[in-house]
């Protein structure tokens, strides 16, 4: 392609969305490839960029590039091998390669290493100096502090972990915060959005020896309050999100920390998102082929994958925790407000009804991470159907009994066969039953795969025969987690187990009427 021919192109989020994320779980935990930032290139241009990278994330096959070497080669010959980009898009596509590799490297801690000429250290980055970065930061530690000591060593331990130039946790003075306006109110938070002068850090400076800072943008602020009838400290919703956020590009990024001086609220400082999941899926679902349905499917249990890998249980995941970038067409889960370590029993049962595994509901078990993955089966449902699971009853104590007793969403016409069996594995009332998180990422990767090899037009005629279902419209109330206390459950069961019981008990009854 020319050049100069850039107003041939177009694009829509919706026309590219099947260009997604598609990393080995074995290694590519770092998806992001977003030239969506100030300064670089133009939107236009960024987008198609973002594109192209997506796509050559998403016909990598793990089982044959099966190390970051052998992915990073492939994803580089790819791009070179577009022929939808220019000479200059190319350029910048292989910058954000290196520095997706040099994450990596820094990662898992292997690579070639080189010897930095400022510090010494044999170092695995190869457009910074990973050492450099972390002593930067530790010379200023004694320049900022919280006022709290937890926070402190939080922050602190977060930026001595620190992965690469651009992903770092910081101290926000509030003050650098600019034109705050209230948003909404999410569970039990209260939701804002603001411009953060100077924004984040983006790059190293290795003449300087300092980092550069990306400039003035907007971020969503989210206030933490301590959840007294759910036993939750705000502490730990700060512990989970920064830890994860340190590593992973699946999560919601979370800039780090302020204080709001008026009333001493802390508050976290996030990434701005376009939408959630469902109201994602109310504007464009008819448009969906089922390899776009698939690549979501895909984004999100990838980053499942990294909150199990931490030994953590999301515990809250629905459709309104589920986050959508429109310029790199990738979704994060977000509100780690009930995550938690594995096999830990809470006091108060938390969530929304619908997602919640029937063992969480009925309290008779501890929670493990078996509870995400029925959740995931009632996302891949939503995915399917483009509705809310089980949108049609209230969520009371009929619902719970439902749920108990096996009652599940029916299965959509012209869900794939693979996709129908993965899912009803997953809603399984046995957690036992359920397939762990790396068998679930193996299955999906392989079927996303598949569907990948698939040319658009051979595919376009397997979309879901949704077209007359019924559009409801129903109170936000219902699409709230919140907390639940339910008494005298039965034990969880699959609806064939209640309709063989039923009938059992209905032989009986008959045997002593006669």
């Amino acid at each position: 392609m020319d050049d100069n021919n850039e107003e041939q192109k177009s694009f829509s989020p919706i026309q590219s969305s099947s260009y997604n994320y598609s990393e080995s779980s074995k290694k590519s935990s770092l998806p992001i490839f977003s030239t969506h930032t100030p300064g670089i290139f133009g939107s236009a241009r960024g987008i198609f960029v973002d594109i192209a990278l997506s796509r050559a994330n998403t016909l990598l096959d793990d089982n044959i590039y099966d190390n970051i070497h052998k992915q990073n080669e492939f994803r580089k010959q790819t791009i070179l091998g577009d022929e939808s980009l220019t000479t200059d898009e190319k350029t910048e596509a292989i910058k954000l390669l290196a520095k997706y590799y040099d994450k990596e490297k820094v990662l898992y801690n292997e690579g070639t290493r080189r010897i930095c000429e400022s510090c010494n250290q044999e170092c695995l980055a190869a457009l910074y100096c990973e050492y450099c970065v972390k002593n930067y930061l530790k010379a200023n530690f004694l320049n900022w502090t919280s006022g709290n000591y937890d926070i402190d060593n939080l922050i602190q331990k977060c930026q001595s972990e620190t992965l690469s130039p651009d992903k770092i946790i910081e101290w926000i003075p509030y003050h650098n915060l600019k034109n705050i306006k209230y948003l909404t109110k999410g569970g039990f938070s209260e939701i804002y959005i603001a411009d953060w002068i100077g924004g984040h850090f983006y790059e190293w400076d290795s003449v300087k020896q300092q980092l550069k800072r990306i400039g003035t943008h907007k971020v969503i602020l989210k206030k933490l309050e301590n959840i007294e009838s759910a036993d939750q400290s705000w502490f730990n919703e700060v512990k989970y999100h920064l830890t994860l956020s340190n590593k992973y590009d699946f999560i919601v990024r979370c800039f780090g920390l302020t204080q709001n001086p008026s009333n001493g609220n802390y508050v976290l400082v996030m990434r701005q998102l376009d939408m959630d999941l469902r109201k994602y899926l109310q504007q464009n679902h008819n448009k969906l082929t089922w390899k776009e349905r698939i690549q979501i499917t895909v984004n999100i249990i990838k980053a499942l994958v990294s909150i199990h890998k931490e030994n953590l249980i999301h515990r809250d995941l629905h459709s309104g925790n589920i986050l959508y970038d429109c310029y790199t067409n990738s979704w994060f889960i977000g509100n780690f407000g009930f995550c938690g370590p594995a096999d830990n029993k809470l006091i108060i049962i938390y969530g929304n009804l619908p997602y919640m595994a029937p063992e969480v509901i009925s309290g008779k078990t501890y929670i493990s991470f078996a509870s995400d993955i029925y959740s995931i089966a009632m996302l891949m449902w939503e995915i399917s159907s483009g509705q809310a699971p089980i949108i049609n009853f209230k969520h009371d104590y009929n619902l719970v009994m439902n749920i108990v007793n096996g009652m599940r969403p029916k299965v959509i016409p012209g869900t794939p066969i693979e996709y129908k069996n993965l899912m009803k594995q997953c809603w399984d009332a046995d957690p036992l039953e359920r397939p762990d998180i790396n068998a679930l990422w193996k299955k999906i990767n392989d079927l996303s795969l598949f569907y990948q090899s698939k040319p658009n037009e051979l595919i376009q005629n397997s979309s879901l025969e949704i077209d007359n279902l019924e559009t409801v419209t129903t109170s936000k109330l219902l699409f709230t987690s919140k907390v639940h206390q339910f008494e005298n459950l039965p034990e969880p069961k699959n609806a064939t187990e209640g309709i063989i019981i039923n009938i059992i008990l209905n032989m009986i009854l008959h045997l002593k009427i006669y």
